[in-house]
């Protein structure tokens, strides 16, 4: 079951007014992106985060589950929690989240002869 438009905009709405949060649709769900890093992502209509040292001492009893089959675990987080926890969380997770890795440049060949 992929992720409903109108979930993606209710989590997109709570997250509103932290700065530099981005996502990218993929394949029917979505990944979630603070300051260029990847900190979670929407899936089947469930918000899960990257279980950095940070987010489990800060959400000591959260509930944990997979993305997809053969995934990690991420911790379910409930968004309407507010605003000020998730702006904390977020900053706590973020120097722990590994930078994008750099992309690759395509090699073109152009046999102009």
């Amino acid at each position: 079951m992929a992720t409903s438009k109108e979930y993606l905009n209710y989590v997109l709405e709570q997250l509103q007014g932290i700065e530099d949060i981005a996502y990218r649709r993929m394949m029917g769900e979505y990944v979630l992106y603070y300051k260029g890093k990847v900190f979670g992502g929407i899936y089947d209509n469930r918000l899960l985060i990257k279980p950095t040292q940070s987010a489990k001492k800060l959400l000591p009893n959260a509930l944990y589950d997979i993305p997809y089959a053969g995934a990690k675990e991420m911790i379910m987080l409930d968004c309407s929690d507010n605003k000020g926890f998730l702006i904390d969380l977020l900053d706590a997770m973020e120097t722990e989240l590994p930078a994008p890795k750099p992309k690759k440049k395509k090699n073109v060949n152009l046999n102009l002869k």
